[in-house]
């Protein structure tokens, strides 16, 4: 489990280098929620984190497999017009952003 800093570092890296790239955005966001959009980053970002951790690897896929086994599986919006996720195009930048934080603190693992 993380601690809430952690998830706000995390948080605050993926808000920096991708959700600039977001398609979803809400005008004046991020954060999406208070703007009536549901964030799947924002709903589910323990579990991102960890798949980014679980994963390890220098290729996408595995990253992919793990995030719509670990989280797209378990996510209650999954296959509405609700759902909330844009990170299945925007996965690697996501894992960038983990990455990046992990390497900051010396927690990056070798692949």
């Amino acid at each position: 489990m993380y601690s809430q800093a952690e998830l706000d570092e995390y948080l605050a890296e993926i808000r920096e280098h991708v959700c600039s790239h977001c398609i979803d955005r809400p005008p004046g966001a991020p954060p999406c929620g208070p703007r009536g959009k549901r964030c799947g980053i924002e709903l589910h970002l323990a579990e991102i984190v960890q798949v980014a951790h679980a994963a390890r690897s220098r290729a996408i896929d595995p990253y992919i497999d793990r995030f719509h086994c670990d989280v797209c599986a378990h996510c209650a919006t999954r296959e509405t017009s609700q759902c909330p996720c844009p990170l299945d195009p925007l996965l690697l930048l996501a894992i960038e952003a983990i990455e990046a934080v992990d390497e900051r603190h010396g927690l990056a693992a070798p692949v």
